[in-house]
């Protein structure tokens, strides 16, 4: 699917996205990634999903964002407590969905000015 959106040259907002990958500023990105409007960071959790664990989010913790979106693929999954356990501890808030509404989201927050980072998995293969 292809968005569109009225955008600041300088914020990363996601521009489309597919099963597999992500189109942030028009440039393709494929894997699980972490998008902030000053950064993007690929190869974020490895494991996907299933193996997602408490220390996948130390580096999103280190962000410093006001609200983290948790996109866990083509479905809606919930991590257990104790995986977002870091965000708690760091009073980040936090809202889990699924990738499409994450990446309409994020761009919503992001155009608004927002601390917002997008925490982003696709399916496993």
């Amino acid at each position: 699917m292809k968005l569109n959106l009225e955008q600041n040259p300088n914020l990363n907002v996601v521009t489309g996205y597919g099963t597999d990958h992500l189109m942030i500023n028009k440039e393709r990105h494929d894997g699980n990634v972490l998008v902030a409007v000053d950064r993007i960071v690929g190869g974020w959790a490895p494991g996907g999903f299933a193996n997602l664990s408490a220390d996948d989010f130390a580096p999103v913790c280190e962000m410093k964002p006001e609200v983290v979106l948790i996109g866990t693929g083509s479905r809606l999954r919930f991590p257990a407590p104790a995986i977002l356990r870091p965000l708690i501890e760091a009073r980040i808030g936090y809202e889990i969905m699924d990738l499409p509404a994450a990446c309409r989201t994020y761009n919503i927050l992001a155009a608004e000015g927002r601390s917002v980072v997008a925490a982003l998995l696709f399916d496993a293969a």
